[in-house]
């Protein structure tokens, strides 16, 4: 992946309907950056799923959030390889030995160029009162910027966090981590189920470098014309 993208816009398509996630990937090509592909994707299509998808030309990141055993998680990270994801992420909650599995299972393929290997941090769906009931007592932006040490620690290349931590998080690492950020609702868009939202203009100038954004280009009339109103929202 490229330091500086020229579109920093990854759509989220996560369909369980074939037609529709192909129609989407077809319709945005050009229009977005990449093309973020998850469980619900995966579970309905799996590698043959993704290959197809790849037949669009546009980098894809593979967000599948392993989170198992060490051992169980390397292997998972090396049985996906093969399909040549731009990005992959696991879940840092999954601690420090898991994290360095998954790394040193990227490292072992030695494949260029490799994905980069990102940590999610805490989920967007989640607030202070969220991890209060998980028995964590620190603040969401407290426990984001332990699980991002951890991270950095353990060699991941970026992690996955809200718009909300973005600035804490360069504050404190400066440019040693690429922040991929979804809670990104350009301005009048609801914000459905997520909790730490931020436009794209906003989130980018705090120093994201990569934006997730789903339904406000997936759920659009016409998607593309979407995505390229949130990339020219980027430069004015």
């Amino acid at each position: 992946m490229e330091n500086k993208p020229h579109n920093p816009v990854f759509c989220a398509i996560d369909s369980a309907d074939p037609e529709r996630a192909e129609a989407l990937a077809g319709q945005l090509v050009g229009s977005v950056g990449g093309i973020k592909l998850g469980l619900e994707f995966f579970g309905a299509f799996g590698p043959a799923g993704f290959r197809h998808m790849a037949r669009a030309g546009v980098p894809l990141f593979l967000d599948l959030k392993f989170h198992d055993i060490p051992n169980t998680v390397a292997a998972a990270v090396r049985a996906v390889l093969p399909l040549a994801p731009a990005m992959l992420s696991v879940h840092t909650a999954g601690g420090a030995a898991m994290l360095r599995a998954a790394r040193q299972a990227i490292d072992s393929a030695a494949l260029a160029p490799a994905p980069l290997l990102l940590g999610v941090t805490v989920l967007t769906s989640l607030g202070d009162d969220d991890l209060a009931a998980l028995g964590c007592s620190d603040t969401t932006a407290d426990q984001v910027l332990r699980l991002a040490a951890m991270a950095v620690d353990c060699g991941l290349d970026g992690i996955v966090c809200s718009p909300h931590e973005i600035a804490p998080l360069r504050q404190r690492f400066g440019d040693r981590l690429k922040l991929v950020v979804p809670g990104i609702r350009p301005s009048g868009a609801g914000s459905d189920d997520q909790k730490r939202v931020m436009t794209p203009p906003a989130a980018m100038a705090a120093g994201a470098d990569y934006l997730v954004v789903g339904r406000p280009i997936t759920g659009a009339p016409d998607p593309a014309a979407a995505a390229r109103q949130i990339v020219a929202s980027l430069k004015t």
